[in-house]
């Protein structure tokens, strides 16, 4: 097969697209109310169990709530931490790793050592004992990943960032007086978003 016909990957799309289709048409697919809970009905096992029926096909929890509406209405919650926490950490690492790039010395090695602290550390540790010192909530959630995340964009970025700024077109412009900010934002960043 060619190097130049790519394909994009089924299944994964699949999922994807099914994810996100499930988190738009919640209300619509959901078969009960998510937060409603009715005692009488607690703790129902799933249809394929010896007690389940199919009015609630995965089952009730302890407080009498339906499990697969909980699910198909926890899919917006999920879409919506990883979309937000992925923009935060991929802007902050993207920042970290063209000014740790284009910068290099003293700058790129204070900036490196925090991003290889960031890439130290357990991300599952970290994620537990935040969550537990704080009190659990969206921003919450959304600050962990994003500060968890954020140093392997850097690391990326830095190493796009340390190429392009040794081309011809980059000393033109420091020679033509353009300033650092400028070449990063009309230069560098241009060519390294596409290799993302």
């Amino acid at each position: 097969m060619p190097a130049d016909r790519r394909r994009l990957p089924w299944f994964p799309t699949a999922v994807l697209l099914a994810l996100i289709l499930t988190a738009a048409l919640a209300p619509l697919l959901a078969p009960h109310d998510p937060t409603a809970g009715d005692i009488m009905r607690k703790l129902i096992p799933p249809v394929w169990a010896e007690r389940g029926d199919w009015e609630h096909p995965l089952g009730t929890d302890r407080f009498g709530r339906d499990v697969l509406s909980r699910i198909i209405y926890g899919s917006r919650i999920s879409l919506a931490v990883s979309l937000v926490a992925i923009f935060v950490a991929g802007t902050l690492g993207t920042l970290v790793g063209l000014v740790a790039g284009y910068r290099g010395g003293l700058t790129d090695a204070v900036l490196m050592r925090l991003t290889d602290i960031g890439l130290s550390l357990p991300i599952v540790l970290i994620a537990v004992v935040m969550v537990a010192v704080s009190e659990p909530s969206f921003g919450n959630v959304i600050l962990v990943i994003a500060l968890l995340l954020w140093p392997r964009f850097a690391r990326q970025i830095r190493g796009e960032a340390l190429a392009i700024k040794e081309q011809d077109f980059v000393a033109l412009a420091v020679v033509a007086g353009r300033s650092s900010a400028w070449i990063i934002r009309r230069h560098i960043f241009p060519n390294v978003v596409p290799t993302l």
